[in-house]
Order: structure tokens, then C-alpha cells, then sequence
């Protein structure tokens, strides 16, 4: 059964993104999602080389919400930018911030967290994973920053991803 479907919730999401973004329960568009549902899972198996183990998913839902709140605050921030240009308070600059999650799930996660925030770009990943290199419009104290994010998202992604 493994082999059939090495990854369950990915084929559940991809039959259900299939029908929606086709709107249809059309027979034919369903057999066509329920072939990418098995088939893609299994051609990609390779590319997950980490299986997910959550330890601690309780504390995802908090991070959903700090992200949600931090990314608010950032929109805001950036419009006050874009509206005001003169109004800058810092320069943006690059910030490093020295890593202690190893899981590359939690690192994807953090990622995305990174990414997803209005105003700060992940820039690079040293090789050994120890170092993340973070770009932000505005940086005023390039080690608070630093401290921030490992306090606001590696901490938690840590107690989530790592035993």
C-alpha cells in the first residue's frame, strides 16, 4: 500500500486541487485526478527525502498565527514605504542569522515564513546549514533581527520538526 500511495495527504490535496481548479466533477475529470493523485506521489518519491515528522503539532497552529500577525504588521510597514519613500528609517541590508534546525522540513518551513513576509527575502543558505542569509528593507540592528527570527520562528519550527 506504501508503494501505492507513499504520500496520502499529498494525493488527497492534488485530487481536490485538481477538481478545483477545473470546477468539474466531470467522470472523465475525475478518473484524470485520481491518475495525477497516484501517479505524481509516486514520480516525485525522490524528492522527499525526509519524511515529515511533526513532534510537537500542537505548536503549528500558534505559528500560523504569529506568521499571520508578523506578515500584517510587514504589509504595513511596506506601505508605509511605498507611500512615504522619504520616510525610510533604516537602510535595507542583509542580515545573518546563525542556524540551529537541522530538519530540512523545518528549513523549508522557514522558508516559506521568510519569504512569505512583506520586506524580507531569503537570500542564501550556507552549505553546511548553519547560516542563513536574510534580506530586509529596513535593518536598524542587524543581530536584534537576527534574534527575532530565531526567536519567533526557528524556536518553534524546532520544537515541531526536531526530537
Amino acid at each position: 500500500m506504501k508503494r501505492l500511495l507513499p504520500a496520502p495527504l499529498l494525493s488527497l490535496a492534488l485530487f481536490a486541487l485538481w477538481l478545483l481548479l477545473n470546477r468539474t466533477l466531470d467522470i472523465g475529470h475525475l478518473l484524470l485526478a485520481l491518475v495525477l493523485a497516484l501517479a505524481i506521489p509516486v514520480f516525485t518519491a525522490g524528492l522527499r527525502p525526509v519524511p515529515v515528522r511533526m513532534r510537537r503539532p500542537g505548536l503549528v497552529l500558534g505559528l500560523v498565527v504569529r506568521v499571520l500577525a508578523d506578515s500584517l504588521r510587514s504589509n504595513l510597514a511596506l506601505a508605509r514605504l511605498l507611500l512615504r519613500p522619504g520616510g525610510r528609517r533604516h537602510p535595507a541590508g542583509f542580515v545573518q542569522v546563525p542556524l540551529d534546525l537541522r530538519d530540512p522540513n523545518g528549513l523549508v518551513v522557514l522558508a516559506m515564513i521568510v519569504c512569505l513576509t512583506p520586506g524580507t527575502a531569503w537570500a542564501e543558505l550556507s552549505r553546511d546549514r548553519t547560516v542563513l542569509l536574510l534580506h530586509a528593507l529596513e535593518v536598524d540592528d542587524a543581530h536584534a533581527m537576527a534574534a527575532l527570527v530565531k526567536a519567533r520562528y526557528e524556536q518553534p519550527l524546532m520544537e515541531i520538526f526536531e526530537p
